[in-house]
């Protein structure tokens, strides 16, 4: 066998396809490659749906040849500069939530751990509001301000719920009450504004890509981009925390200083999504426990994730915008979906612990 090539070993959770040479390899499990595989294909088809549908009649023979080259004129401004926006938006930033959620889960322990819960989206719509209000807004304004909001919501629960460690029971309850209570503020922020601003941002503050234009999308899409690309390199370093911290230290990660940059990478996933988005629901919840159990693997896979994440967004925003008689946010409809799914999360998890208990 050459030495640029490696065989498929069987690991842990599976079989793995190990990539590279004997120095420098990677090691890729084969059902999670089916599985982003598979994420892709759903994702392409969704996507030149959503290319097709809209007010302006297109067959799909038009939008493929506008996305070969070959057709120009309206049609391609339609194509390219009208609808291929919103569909990188929904594609980018539910990957986004969705590897936000692994990481929040992975470090709590606890499948409930999604930023939308715990109050990190309410923080970055608090960050962004001040931003918008208070500043007269501006994209990178808005950034800075959805960040900065994220990262204090993330500091005061986190030094809220530390107690001789960080337990994800208390880091969760935690946050449900603080992320009330940045719910309080933003409704006060909305009604200390001047009506036509209020509106906005209560549209916003529903989780909407109806303003998803060039001009933003882009620019948050490749912010989204280049953490996505980071993510990865601190994998085994978040696959440690998913053990406890002390078998983490034991196996010579630096504790602290891992779950402080996977939490940065996290607000800062979250809050790009919210700048151009707003808060939207039930994506980072449920798309890491969905690729877990595709894969069938331990831990949280962040490429399946990211891509479950994908297809969650692009179709909901598909359903928001085609299916439903009246155009509503995506968020109404990732909100219905997540209440259901949260309430069969909660018992699945009690009958879990009675049973091992019991």
């Amino acid at each position: 066998m050459s030495a640029g090539s490696r065989p498929v070993r069987r690991a842990a959770g599976g079989r793995r396809l190990v990539l590279g040479t004997d120095r420098r390899h990677v090691a890729v499990g084969v059902r999670e490659a089916a599985v982003c595989a598979a994420a892709a294909l759903v994702v392409a088809t969704l996507a030149v749906v959503g290319l097709w549908l809209g007010d302006f009649p297109l067959r799909v023979d038009e939008v493929l040849g506008v996305l070969g080259g070959r057709i120009g004129g309206l049609t391609r401004t339609v194509v390219l500069e009208w609808r291929l926006p919103r569909v990188a938006a929904a594609v980018a930033f539910g990957a986004a939530l969705g590897v936000a959620g692994a990481i929040f889960q992975t470090i709590t322990r606890n499948p409930l751990a999604s930023p939308d819960i715990i109050g990190l989206a309410n923080g970055s719509f608090s960050g962004m509001l001040v931003a918008l209000l208070l500043m007269g807004g501006g994209w990178h304004l808005l950034m800075l301000g959805s960040l900065l909001g994220g990262l204090l919501a993330a500091l005061a629960i986190y030094l809220l719920a530390y107690r001789d460690g960080l337990s994800g029971f208390r880091f969760i309850v935690v946050g449900v009450g603080v992320s009330s209570m940045l719910a309080a503020t933003n409704t006060w922020l909305l009604l200390r504004a001047d009506l036509e601003t209020a509106l906005f941002a209560a549209a916003w503050g529903a989780g909407s890509l109806n303003t998803a234009t060039a001009e933003v999308v882009w620019p948050a899409a490749g912010v989204v981009l280049a953490l996505l690309a980071v993510t990865p390199l601190w994998a085994a370093a978040l696959a440690q925390l998913a053990l406890g911290d002390e078998v983490a230290a034991a196996s010579g990660v630096a504790v602290d200083r891992s779950r402080a940059i996977l939490v940065l990478i996290a607000v800062a996933l979250v809050s790009a999504v919210t700048t151009v988005a707003g808060p939207i629901s039930f994506v980072a919840l449920a798309a890491p426990q969905i690729a877990h159990r595709l894969v069938r693997a331990p831990g949280l896979p962040l490429a399946a994730t990211a891509g479950v994440g994908a297809v969650l967004l692009l179709g909901a925003d598909l359903v928001a915008q085609h299916v439903i008689p009246l155009t509503v946010p995506v968020g109404v409809v990732t909100v219905t979906l997540g209440g259901g799914y949260l309430l069969w999360l909660l018992v699945h998890e009690i009958r879990r612990t009675r049973w091992s208990t019991s």
